[in-house]
Formats: structure tokens, sequence, C-alpha cells
């Protein structure tokens, strides 16, 4: 079954700004969002629920520096685009 990938207003303007500084991840990025749009639960994707303040979010990684925080609805087959980010270095 296909998802529908939901690009909220902030998102879509987060993520041309991050594309713009990181020109090198665009092709990665797309294939992402298929990939995501799919099927969320591919490897590839290690798809994990975030913990702390931002425990209602989930993240899917584009590469190992890179990954898409976003809001999940399975039940409704909506996957709903937050943000696009670096991975925070573990401390």
């Amino acid at each position: 079954m296909k998802y529908k990938l939901i690009y909220t207003d902030s998102y879509i303007k987060r993520a041309k700004k991050y594309l713009k500084k990181h020109p090198d991840i665009v092709s990665q990025y797309e294939k992402t969002l298929k990939i995501l749009e799919i099927n969320p639960e591919h490897p590839s994707l290690r798809l994990h629920q975030l913990k702390g303040k931002l425990k209602k979010l989930h993240s899917v990684s584009i590469n190992i520096s890179y990954r898409i925080t976003l809001e999940f609805y399975i039940n409704e087959k909506d996957i709903i685009l937050v943000n696009v980010c670096s991975q925070q270095p573990i401390s």
C-alpha cells in the first residue's frame, strides 16, 4: 500500500533552504522520500521514534549524516513531513 506524504509549508521552506546548503544529497533525499512513500518500514530508512521532547515524532535516515524528522500517522496512511536536519553527534 502506498502512503501519502504531506508537505507542510514550514517543511517545504526548511527543505529548500537545507538542500540549497547541501546540494550533494538531493538525489539521496528524493530516493528516501520515494522509499518512504512506498514502504516506511524499509530497512534502509532506519525508521525510529524519537525520545524526550520529540517523542511524538519519528526519524528516517537519508544517509549516515542526514535525516528527516516526521509526524507519522500509520492508521490514516499519511506521513506528515516536519523537518530535514543533520544528525546530531552522540555525546
